[in-house]
């Protein structure tokens, strides 16, 4: 199951992509032999300057036909991470090709995308900034497919 993480905004080199590049790496590499990876950022930006309205469609666009779509939001469910590689392990299971976790920009996602999603997940009550919840959800991607493999990357 490919993962694709859709955000608004373009992450400039720095501290922040590497992370990123870093944990996604480690994704594919850890999530192969599971049926788990390749992932993929696709970042969109809406240069008007319209808001989430002007975010949503650049968004869906960026999201494989046919994908589980999975928001990140503050309204959405909270998940340790052994529930969150169960709940990737089982949407693996039951076909699913493509999961899009969609981030949005800095006032968050359209109402209307956001109601529209498959799953709502939420990293907890605070609100973070978007560019550095890329990096966590990169990072859970990863913990999860070692949640998975079996791999002492997690310690509970």
């Amino acid at each position: 199951m490919r993962a694709h993480i859709c955000a608004v905004g373009r992450l400039r080199a720095g501290p922040e992509r590497d992370l990123i590049d870093d944990y996604l790496t480690r994704f594919d590499r850890t999530g192969r032999s599971l049926g788990l990876g390749p992932a993929t950022l696709h970042e969109v930006e809406d240069r008007k300057g319209g808001g989430m309205a002007a975010e949503a469609p650049l968004l869906e666009r960026a999201v494989p036909k046919g994908a589980l779509v999975c928001v990140l939001d503050e309204r959405g469910r909270l998940m340790s991470s052994p529930e969150f590689a169960r709940q990737l392990g089982q949407w693996r299971d039951m076909g699913r090709g493509d999961v899009a976790f969609l981030i949005g920009g800095a006032d968050g996602l359209a109402p209307e995308l956001r109601d529209r999603a498959d799953f709502k997940l939420s990293f907890g009550k605070m609100v973070w900034p978007h560019m550095l919840a890329r990096v966590m959800l990169a990072e859970q991607l990863y913990r999860a497919a070692s949640i998975l493999a079996g791999s002492p990357y997690h310690r509970e």
